[in-house]
């Protein structure tokens, strides 16, 4: 039987556009500072693929600054900000809480939303200008942060905003000029890419100092011969994205057959955010009295790939902060498992999950019973 993957927020499938655009590349030579014919063509990739990933969020081309992935742009915003003071809000990404040492610290309620009162209240404190970070939607559960709201609040008290924002491309509309932000991570591999890309984008008028320095590559903002091969990816799969709006709501309905589906075998499921907004493709879900780990293990043996969590968190036994930041105890957060579902997921897939998710959840319950 055909395995079915299930860990999209981690990677997503490779879409036949990018691995195209790549393939191209690699066949060429040239590096896309040299000013020779071959150099040029090396450049004309880059530039195109730029074009193509400032459009996703309406910035500038020259906004855009290509790194390797979410984890070094997120770093590139913090580190390289300028500001002396920095919030984040408790379930942002580990690479954005490993950025800067320090941190303030915003908690978030029951669903996991940012406490905009609490925002408000640390921004009005007197001290040196602030850079506030905000994921655009969560990456375990899928829930969707006010950003424009918190961006506004940002803007009364002089302070910028970065919003990682790699679990939502493609899977609904990014405007950093609506949303009021500063700065946005992307990342190729999340939305059909391949891995070793990613981005971060700069509204008119905002820099970053350089991480990495002594090329001069990507305006000074970070040296080092560009990966033309992965950033023509990038550009492809953005371009193949297509109707993110109809995709989101194709996800949408695969997602919610699939709730229904544990609900209806396992009435005593707990599904995480699901009383707010969240993107279309993602569940996170809590089976009583099994853990995640055993979850997961069970249902690959069963031909199903999820995850227990974020992926940079793989090969680690513990409760998600993400979950403990929203008070949930360490027995049900060390339950949760996350099912994300990609452009390539279908309603067999669903089906699939949700048969192998409530066989493992009955013979649990066996065990338990004759113990």
């Amino acid at each position: 039987m055909t395995p079915v993957y299930l860990d999209h927020n981690a990677t997503t499938t490779l879409r036949p556009e990018a691995a195209a655009a790549m393939a191209r590349v690699l066949e060429t030579t040239g590096n896309p500072s040299s000013v020779h014919g071959f150099g040029r063509a090396a450049r004309r990739v880059i530039e195109d693929a730029r074009e193509k990933v400032a459009a996703l969020a309406r910035v500038a081309p020259a906004g855009v600054v290509f790194t390797s992935g979410g984890s070094e742009a997120n770093h590139l915003a913090l580190a390289g900000c300028g500001r002396a003071r920095i919030l984040i809000s408790a379930v942002e990404h580990d690479s954005v809480l490993s950025a800067v040492r320090g941190a303030d610290i915003v908690p978030v309620d029951a669903d996991g939303v940012i406490d905009l009162a609490v925002l408000e209240r640390r921004l009005a404190d007197d001290g040196p200008p602030a850079m506030l970070s905000l994921m655009v939607a969560n990456n375990e559960t899928g829930v969707i942060q006010p950003v424009a709201e918190a961006a506004a609040i940002a803007a009364r008290h002089g302070a910028l905003v970065h919003c990682d924002a790699v679990q939502a491309a493609g899977r609904m509309d990014l405007n950093m000029a609506v949303l009021g932000i500063h700065m946005m991570t992307l990342s190729a591999h999340k939305l059909g890419g391949p891995p070793g890309a990613g981005a971060l984008l700069l509204a008119e008028g905002i820099d970053v100092a350089a991480a990495i320095r002594g090329g001069g590559q990507e305006r000074g903002r970070r040296a080092g011969t560009e990966n033309a091969p992965a950033i023509a990816g990038f550009g492809a799969a953005v371009e193949a994205m297509g109707d993110t709006a109809a995709e989101s709501r194709r996800l949408a309905g695969l997602r919610n057959d699939l709730e229904c589906g544990v609900r209806a075998r396992v009435p005593n499921v707990r599904i995480f955010g699901d009383g707010v907004g969240r993107i279309a493709n993602t569940s996170c879900l809590a089976m009583p009295g099994v853990g995640n780990e055993t979850q997961v293990m069970a249902l690959d043996l069963a031909g199903v790939a999820i995850s227990a969590g974020a992926a940079c968190s793989s090969g680690k036994v513990g409760a998600s902060h993400v979950l403990r930041a929203m008070g949930v105890d360490d027995a049900t957060a060390r339950s949760a498992i996350r099912v994300s579902l990609g452009w390539t997921s279908t309603a067999a897939d669903i089906g699939r999950f949700v048969d192998a998710w409530a066989a493992l959840h009955a013979r649990a319950a066996v065990a338990r019973n004759a113990a």
